[in-house]
C-alpha cells in the first residue's frame, strides 16, 4: 500500500471522527505465550489480580475504546483455558507455533485482510495501564493522524524494556531493546511501554516482510515497530506519567507487586471522583464539590434510593430532605426532591437549612422511608455529601450502602426520572415544611429547663458558621441563659477552615472567654451533630472527658440506670467508671451506626465517640450536638459546679488517663503498607512499653498495661490516618504518639 494511500485513509478517519462518526478500531490482545506460567503449568495471565484475572484486566482496558466483537485475542498455549475464562464474546485467533509476538500479530492481520482502520495492540501480561492512558493513546493517534503511536514512559528505575531514541528535534527515530543496548543507551530513561495504535494496512505490510531475529529466531513485534519507524511514516507517542502502569507480570513476585499497585490505586483520595462513582464511608457519602459531588451523581444516588422505595412499595411513606449551609447543599436537596417526585414518592423538603439531628428527628416522627440531609459534616468547605437515615432515624448499615452504591454507579443520565420542582410543588407531591419548633420541643422534654432557668448561666456558643444557632439559641434563650454567639452568620467557606470543633479551631472562642466571664463555651460542627466544650477558663475539654462527665451525671445525679457504649477510639475511663458504678461498657468499631446498634441491643444509657458525637437512650438514633450542648448546660445548672470541678470529682473515681489524637495525610501507599506491616510483623513494644495485645477489628489497636492503648486507623470520611493514644501520663502519651507518627511516616 502506498504511503499516500495510507495518509488519505488517516485523513478520512480523522474527518469521520470530527463529524461524530465512531473511528474504525479493533483491538489485538496477545495471550498465546508460554514463557510465564505457574508451578502447575497454567498461563500466568489467568491468575487473579484483585477481583479479576490479569488477562481480564487487559480486556477491560480494551473495552474502554472498542466493542467486545472487535477484540481479537491471540491464543496458543492452553488456549482452551483462555477461551473458558473469557467466554465466546470475543474473536479468537490461534497462533499454532510460538514464533514470537510479531508472528502473533501477523495471524490477526491475516484474518483482517481488507480492514481499513486502526489496531490497538496490547500485551496480555501488562494489565496496569489506566483507562485514561488507553484513551489518551488513541486520542493522540487520531488527532495527529499518525500511522503508528507508541506508548512511552520515563522511569527512574532499571527495567528490561526497549529504550526510546529521539533525534535533536524530539522525534522518535528508533527503539533499542534492552538486550541489545550499550551502557550509554541504558542510561536513557524513556522506555517503550508495550502498547501501540497502528494503521492496520501499514502494519500488515511490515509484518509480511518481517524477518526472524538473529538471536532467537522469533518474529518480534518490536522489530516490526522498528521497521515502521524507519519507513517514513508519521510516528507519534503518548507518554504515561504513573510509573506503576508499566509493570508487566511475568513472575510470582511481579504479580505480588502488581497487587500492591492495584490496592494502592483503590485508596487514592479522588479515585471515586475520577471514575465518577459514588462511595459511602462511615458517615455517609462525601466527595469534593465539582468532582465526585455533582448534581448528576446526586440524581443518580436518589434514583437508586427511589428504586428501593418502589420495590418495597413504600412510596406513601415518603422521604424527608434537609440540607446545611454548604455550597450546593440547597441545590442538591432540590434536585433530589425532583427525582423522588418523578418516581411518585411523596417528599417533604425542609424550607430552610437545618441541623442533621433535626432531620433525623423529623424522619423518625414521620416514619419516612428515608431521611436525607445534604452535608459533609466537619469536612473542609470544598466537600459536600449526603447522609441517609432509616425510618427510625438510624444510619444505613454497611451492606445497605454497598447495595445502594452498586445500583447508583450502574445508572446513567437517562435512567433518572424527575419532575421539575415548581410542578412538583404545585401538584403537592413535594411540600415545604419546618420542623424547628417540634424538634426544639423534643429536646426540651429531655432537659430540665426549670433548673437551668434558676441558675442564670452565662454561655458563649460557636456554631462555626453552621446550622446550629437557631435551634440551640431557642433552647438556651427559653432556658433564660445569657447567650452570646460568634461565627453565626451564613458562610459556606466556614471562615476558610473545616467546621470541626477541635482545639485548634476554637481559639476565637477561647480568647473571648478570657476577655469576659462565661460559665461554659460550647461549639458544634457544621451540621450540628458534634460538640466540643471549653471550661470556665476557656480551656479545651476533650470529648473523652466530656463523655465521662455526662455519663457520671446521668447515672449519679439524674439517677438513670444503664451501661455506656463507646467506639474503640474513645476513652477507656468510661470502662473504669462503668465498673465503679456497677454498669457495663460496650466497645464497637468507629461509626455512629455501630454505637446506635449497641445501645439498642444493650439498652445503654449513653453512647458516644471521641470525635464529638453522642446521644442518650430515649432520644434520636443519631448523634445530636444541639441536645448535647443543652445537657451540658443542665449539668452545670443542676450540680452548681464548674466544669473543672466536675472533672476533678470524676477523676477521683476513675483515676486519670491522658489522651492524644492526631490526623496525618494518608497516601495510598500508607493505606496498604501500614496495616500489612502491623499484621505481618506486629510490634512487641511501643518505645519502651510492652504490648500485651493487638486488635485488628477496626484499624490496629495496640493494647498496653493499665488500660493504656494506641490506635492506628484510616478515616472512613477523609484521606487521613487517625492516630490516637491513651496513657498514664502526658509524657507517656506524647512518647507513644511520637512512636506512632514515626512508624506511619516511615511506612508511607
Amino acid at each position: 500500500m502506498a504511503e499516500a494511500d495510507v495518509i488519505e485513509t488517516q485523513h478520512t478517519a480523522a474527518r469521520e471522527s470530527a463529524a461524530g462518526a465512531k473511528p474504525r478500531l479493533k483491538a489485538v490482545i496477545l495471550a498465546a505465550g508460554r514463557e510465564a506460567i505457574t508451578a502447575d503449568g497454567r498461563p500466568l495471565v489467568l491468575e487473579m489480580l484483585g477481583e479479576r484475572s490479569i488477562l481480564e484486566c487487559v480486556v477491560e482496558n480494551a473495552l474502554q475504546v472498542v466493542r467486545e466483537e472487535d477484540i481479537h485475542v491471540v491464543v496458543g498455549y492452553k488456549q482452551e483455558d483462555v477461551r473458558a475464562l473469557l467466554g465466546p464474546k470475543f474473536q479468537y485467533v490461534v497462533q499454532e507455533e510460538a514464533l514470537g509476538t510479531g508472528h502473533a500479530v501477523l495471524q490477526v492481520s491475516k484474518s483482517l485482510q481488507g480492514f481499513k482502520g486502526n489496531l490497538l495492540i496490547l500485551y496480555g501480561d501488562t494489565p496496569l495501564f489506566r483507562p485514561a492512558t488507553i484513551r489518551g493513546l488513541l486520542n493522540r493517534h487520531q488527532l495527529r493522524e499518525a500511522h503508528l503511536t507508541l506508548l512511552t514512559a520515563v522511569v527512574n528505575r532499571s527495567l528490561p524494556y526497549g529504550r526510546i531514541i529521539r533525534d535533536a528535534a524530539g522525534q522518535i527515530i528508533d527503539i533499542i531493546e534492552d538486550t541489545e543496548a550499550s551502557a550509554e543507551v541504558r542510561e536513557i530513561h524513556e522506555l517503550n511501554a508495550g502498547a501501540y495504535v497502528v494503521d492496520a494496512e501499514a502494519i500488515a505490510k511490515a509484518l509480511d516482510s518481517l524477518a526472524p531475529s538473529s538471536r532467537d529466531g522469533e518474529f518480534r513485534l518490536t522489530d516490526c515497530v522498528h521497521r515502521l519507524i524507519h519507513s517514513g511514516l508519521r510516528i507519534g507517542n503518548y507518554q504515561l506519567y504513573d510509573q506503576d502502569e508499566i509493570q508487566g507480570i511475568n513472575t510470582a513476585s511481579d504479580l505480588e507487586h502488581a497487587e500492591f499497585i492495584l490496592q494502592k490505586r483503590l485508596f487514592r483520595p479522588r479515585r471515586q471522583e475520577e471514575q465518577n462513582t459514588v462511595a459511602f464511608g462511615t458517615g455517609g457519602w462525601r466527595a469534593i464539590i465539582g468532582e465526585g459531588f455533582t448534581l448528576h451523581n446526586v440524581r443518580r444516588l436518589c434514583q437508586a434510593l427511589a428504586n428501593n422505595i418502589t420495590r418495597l412499595a413504600q412510596e406513601s411513606h415518603g422521604v424527608i430532605i434537609g440540607y446545611d449551609r454548604r455550597f450546593l447543599s440547597k441545590q442538591a436537596a432540590e434536585a433530589s426532591a425532583e427525582v423522588f417526585a418523578g418516581n411518585n414518592i411523596a417528599t417533604i423538603l425542609l424550607a430552610e437549612d437545618a441541623p442533621t439531628p433535626l432531620v433525623t428527628y423529623a424522619t423518625e416522627i414521620n416514619r419516612s422511608a428515608y431521611g436525607l440531609v445534604f452535608t459533609a459534616s466537619h469536612n473542609p468547605p470544598e466537600w459536600n455529601g449526603l447522609k441517609v437515615f432509616h425510618s427510625d432515624g438510624s444510619l444505613l448499615l454497611d451492606h445497605e450502602t454497598r447495595e445502594i452504591e452498586a445500583e447508583t454507579n450502574a445508572l446513567g443520565t437517562t435512567d433518572v426520572i424527575k419532575l421539575e420542582l415548581d410542578l412538583a410543588l404545585e401538584a403537592g407531591i413535594v411540600t415545604l415544611r419546618d420542623f424547628t419548633n417540634e424538634y426544639v420541643d423534643a429536646v426540651e422534654k429531655l432537659i430540665d429547663m426549670e433548673v437551668i432557668r434558676k441558675a442564670g448561666l452565662k454561655v458563649i456558643v460557636d456554631p462555626m458558621y453552621g446550622v446550629g444557632q437557631l435551634t440551640l439559641g431557642t433552647v438556651l434563650t427559653e432556658a433564660r441563659c445569657r447567650v452570646t454567639f460568634i461565627h453565626e452568620r451564613h458562610n459556606p467557606l466556614f471562615g476558610g477552615r473545616s467546621p470541626a470543633p477541635s482545639l485548634e479551631a476554637l481559639h476565637a472562642l477561647s480568647s473571648q472567654m478570657e476577655e469576659q466571664e462565661y460559665d461554659v463555651g460550647l461549639a458544634m460542627d457544621g451540621d450540628a451533630d458534634r460538640i466540643a466544650i471549653l471550661d470556665e477558663k476557656g480551656r479545651y475539654v476533650s470529648v473523652n472527658d466530656l463523655l465521662l462527665l455526662l455519663y457520671w451525671y446521668l447515672h449519679e445525679v439524674r439517677g438513670e440506670r444503664g451501661g455506656v457504649t463507646r467506639n474503640l477510639a474513645t476513652t477507656h475511663l468510661l470502662d473504669r467508671l462503668a465498673r465503679r458504678i456497677g454498669e457495663e461498657c460496650y466497645e464497637v468499631p468507629v461509626g455512629f451506626k455501630h454505637i446506635i446498634a449497641s445501645m439498642q441491643e444493650h439498652n445503654a444509657l449513653l453512647g458516644g465517640e471521641s470525635s464529638g458525637g453522642l446521644t442518650i437512650r430515649g432520644h434520636i438514633l443519631g448523634k445530636d450536638g444541639i441536645f448535647a450542648c443543652a445537657l451540658v448546660v443542665e449539668m452545670l445548672a443542676r450540680t452548681g459546679k464548674k466544669i473543672s470541678e466536675l472533672r476533678e470529682h470524676v477523676y477521683r473515681l476513675t483515676g486519670p488517663l491522658f489522651d492524644m489524637e492526631e490526623g496525618i495525610a494518608a497516601t495510598p501507599e500508607m493505606r496498604i503498607a501500614v496495616p500489612r506491616r502491623l499484621k505481618e510483623a506486629p510490634s512487641s513494644h511501643i518505645g519502651p512499653y510492652p504490648v500485651i495485645g493487638i486488635s485488628h477489628e477496626d484499624g490496629t489497636m495496640l493494647l498496653l498495661e493499665n488500660e493504656n492503648w494506641a490506635l492506628l486507623r484510616f478515616s472512613g470520611t477523609e484521606p487521613l490516618l487517625r492516630l490516637a493514644v491513651q496513657a498514664d501520663s502526658e509524657d507517656k502519651a506524647r512518647e507513644m504518639m511520637d512512636w506512632l507518627r514515626q512508624f506511619s511516616v516511615a511506612e508511607g
